[in-house]
């Protein structure tokens, strides 16, 4: 196996670090490969390093260790890593938690906020008011419902499994993955979990079952397709539900204006929503923090205005209403009303819209944020309005349509009326920020097609802005308002989308527990034998009127769950290919000297998706081009299952033969969260830097050896006699086979003088500076051939089906997975290239 070395800083400043390593610091729990080079001491670098292509951990055992205080990648002790972006509310003052909460508001609660504009319209629609015990069920229904789907679940529950404060279906997906090897996608390395980020849970009494658990889902790939699937289906119905939330909260906002506009008809209440809904996505490359602080202010106004008309319905018509916090009368509900009563369970799923936006906008604030918000705000004004609602009701049977417009008092309504149409633009934003951070979550994990990405804060990394998904959901938004204008079908299609994801977060959670938070059998049983047993009997009622147009929307997330599982197929197969094909070393020795191939000034980045080996493309160059540059580094970007990496930590090497041969493999590393704004020059000097830091590194580790090999001081010298003088006066030799190591010992190549004279120094035969020696001819060699350029090598692979494969992987390979990738961003997209430093080739791989 390869060694998996970091960088690290000077040769010194590591020597002081090490020494002054106290012991007394924190220990960790670690899952350590058996055969893991890097953990191991003794271990002969030599060797290692001529082991590159056996690195493959998948069949490696695992035990658990105590691992004492590490340094990590460059110099960075793993507990305390500095630029880890986190979601404390100890960094904020009160000033700044004020303004958080508006923006919370404004982000968050919006959608939730807006559910009692619709509820009890959707639900005495299919159960219709019979007398004042119908409406006391029906309210105490939407009462325990919000108390414990919003409340309990979500906020009590869901929101702490937040992955460093990341929330949605793929941020479970990613804590999943970071403590059991479940991702499909082949390219797992057991460097990945000694990630500051990756924090392992210290052994519990539950660890047992969490390990047999782990070691069943690593084994099994059936589980892992259906942990996959689950996850898929959640995010489809996450972008479904941004699709259906705008239709549904600014048709009902607007078609509050019946109330009092008699003459206005349904087909212009379509016409304004219409045109509310292009300004709403018009306004949203704004971003969240901007938007999000001027419409907080609107919605505390709402919420206000909701509690306000709620207070005066109890008092003006029946304050009895409150008996409907007596739970039995659900049961007389449903004993009077029976088969309706289980339609209108649909409806009554409306007032708990928006709980998975507070999970999955959470990437935007902070935990208690959102708790304290919804616990000391959000859910009492809520409260209040369905109280306030259902007494009116008692003594307006009539008016279940449109009731909360209905109750407003008159010299109000148009005040409210304008509140209620702010605060339903302002919710359909709720979903459509978490649909973008789900849909940057999935593209990360190799889930979704690469879009162009807007970051909308230089403050928060988690604010985006996907311009292709945001005019993509207005187009369908705008279709299913103009061919469902019922409410009563709207509020069936919203509680579709809404269940379908609460049933995978409920499903993904109960894994959590069992894998991660280790909490005793007995309490997750509890939880998903009652929440998804409550989820599953709401979700039976919405499916039972699938005759209307609601069933679109499902046809939609069926889409979205194909384009997903098309490009994630597509990609697995794609790198298993690859990781099949890449080439042998023993093939690379002998096709350099073969083809003739020459090295040239310069370093030479060869972008591939590989993690290990050398990838099949390179071969392809070598048969393609004369001269290969005199460095070669192997770049893969790569997303690993945490939020964020730090930039300490971004880059790993190793070399991927000996020492002169001057070919490195690097990959660099960032979560799915991170923010990947550097352009090509500040790109090639983190690496360049990172490189340097990985090259003293080894060079300490063979200094604290008692032996050291004499022939590793070789790697600038050559025999052969054709030498190009560089225009910045650097001497190359260009009659290098491609993988001959330099063999003449007496005669390194030193700096020319600018008449392009060589000077020839005498090498030292001292034994104790041959370590330096070695060390500073190859940071020398380094400086040399990036000062002459640094090329981009761009291997584009692409697969196809081979002809005796099935009809089905040749319409799904060489058809969709096709028209997505050649619509996708490139990967090298966000560096900004110059095309005067790129060079492109690309291979077709059958499948």
């Amino acid at each position: 196996m390869a060694e998996e070395s970091y960088g690290a800083g000077s040769g010194s400043d590591i020597n002081g670090r090490l020494a002054s390593l106290d012991s007394s610091v924190d220990s960790r729990w670690v899952y350590q490969d058996d055969d893991d080079s890097s953990a191991i001491d003794d271990e002969d670098d030599d060797d290692a390093a001529h082991r590159f292509d056996s690195d493959d951990d998948d069949a490696a055992d695992q035990r658990l260790i105590r691992t004492g205080p590490s340094v990590d990648s460059f110099d960075v002790e793993a507990l305390e890593v500095p630029g880890a972006h986190r979601n404390d509310d100890e960094e904020f003052g009160v000033g700044r938690k004020i303004i958080l909460a508006f923006q919370t508001l404004g982000v968050v609660f919006g959608d939730v906020g807006t559910s009692p504009l619709y509820t009890f319209d959707v639900m005495f629609n299919k159960a219709p008011i019979n007398g004042d015990e119908d409406v006391l069920g029906a309210l105490s229904l939407v009462l325990y419902t919000l108390i414990l789907i919003p409340l309990v679940k979500y906020v009590l529950v869901i929101l702490w499994a937040n992955d460093d404060g990341e929330g949605g279906t793929f941020a479970l997906y990613s804590l999943i993955c970071r403590h059991a090897k479940v991702s499909l996608l082949p390219n797992q390395l057991p460097s990945d979990t000694r990630i500051s980020s990756f924090r392992l849970k210290v052994p519990s009494p539950e660890l047992e079952r969490s390990l047999k658990i782990k070691e069943r889902l690593e084994s099994s790939l059936t589980l892992k397709k259906l942990i996959l699937m689950l996850v898929l289906a959640g995010t489809s119905m996450v972008i479904a539900d941004g699709v259906v939330t705008p239709a549904m909260s600014v048709l009902s906002a607007v078609g509050g204006l019946k109330v009092r506009v008699t003459a206005i008809e349904q087909d212009e209440v379509v016409m304004i929503s219409v045109a509310f809904l292009v300004i709403l996505f018009s306004v949203q490359k704004f971003g969240t923090s901007k938007v999000g602080l001027a419409v907080g202010p609107a919605l505390f106004i709402w919420f206000c205005c909701l509690a306000g008309v709620g207070i005066y319905n109890l008092v003006k018509y029946d304050t009895s209403v409150l008996r409907a916090f007596n739970p039995v009368h659900i049961y007389y509900f449903f004993k009077r009303n029976s088969t309706k009563a289980w339609y209108a369970l649909g409806g009554c799923l409306l007032c708990a819209t928006g709980s998975e936006a507070m999970f999955a906008d959470l990437c935007y604030f902070s935990v208690h944020s959102v708790q304290l918000t919804f616990v000391f705000l959000v859910m009492p004004c809520l409260l209040l309005g369905y109280l306030g609602q259902a007494a009116y009701l008692m003594k307006n049977q009539s008016g279940a349509e449109q009731v909360f417009f209905s109750s407003v008092p008159s010299g109000a309504f148009w005040p409210i009326l304008l509140i209620a149409n702010i605060a339903a633009l302002i919710a359909s934003r709720a979903m459509t920020t978490a649909t973008f951070s789900c849909i940057k979550q999935s593209t990360a994990l190799g889930c979704f097609p690469r879009l162009k990405i807007i970051h909308t804060s230089r403050k928060f990394m988690g604010q985006i802005y996907i311009p292709v998904i945001n005019w993509f959901l207005l187009v369908v938004c705008v279709v299913i308002v103009c061919s469902i204008s019922s409410i009563t079908e709207m509020g069936n299609a919203y509680g579709i989308a809404e269940l379908g994801v609460m049933m995978m977060t409920t499903v993904l959670v109960t894994i959590v527990m069992l894998l991660i938070w280790q909490i005793n059998i007995v309490i997750v049983l509890s939880f998903v034998i009652f929440f998804l047993g409550m989820e599953l009997t709401f979700f039976s009622s919405v499916l039972s009127s699938m005759r209307d147009g609601s069933w679109i929307i499902l046809v939609f997330a069926i889409i979205m769950f194909l384009i997903m599982f098309i490009w994630n197929y597509g990609s697995k197969l794609k790198y298993e290919t690859e990781v099949k094909q890449m080439l042998s070393m023993d093939l690379m020795r002998e096709l350099g000297p073969n083809l003739g191939t020459i090295r040239a000034p310069g370093i030479g980045l060869l972008y591939n998706e590989l993690v290990k080996g050398i990838p099949a493309i390179f071969g392809h160059f070598l048969t393609t081009l004369p001269a290969i540059h005199s460095m070669i580094i192997f770049v893969s970007i790569k997303y690993v299952p945490v939020p964020v990496v730090p930039q300490s930590e971004r880059f790993l090497f190793r070399r991927v033969c000996p020492k002169g041969y001057h070919i490195f493999r690097c990959i660099a590393r960032y979560g799915y969260k991170d923010v990947r704004k550097e352009n090509h020059r500040t790109f090639e000097q983190l690496l360049i830097e990172s490189l340097e830091k990985f090259i003293r590194r080894e060079a300490l580790e063979r200094s604290l050896e008692s032996d050291v090999d004499g022939d590793s001081d070789s790697e600038d010298d050559t025999s052969c006699s054709r030498l190009l003088i560089a225009p910045n006066g650097s001497v190359y030799s260009l009659g290098v086979p491609l993988l001959a190591e330099y063999k003449d010992t007496a005669n390194p190549i030193s700096e020319a003088s600018s008449s392009g004279n060589v000077n020839i120094e005498p090498s030292t035969e001292s034994t104790t500076s041959d370590t330096e020696q070695s060390l500073e001819r190859e940071l020398s060699f380094i400086h040399r051939a990036k000062e002459s350029g640094v090329v981009y090598l761009l291997g584009h692979g692409d697969i196809r089906a081979r002809k005796d494969s099935w009809f089905l992987k040749k319409l799904v390979i060489n058809y969709f997975y096709a028209f997505l990738r050649k619509n996708c961003r490139r990967g090298v997209a966000n560096l900004s290239v110059p095309h005067s430093h790129l060079m492109q080739v690309g291979m077709t791989y059958m499948v």
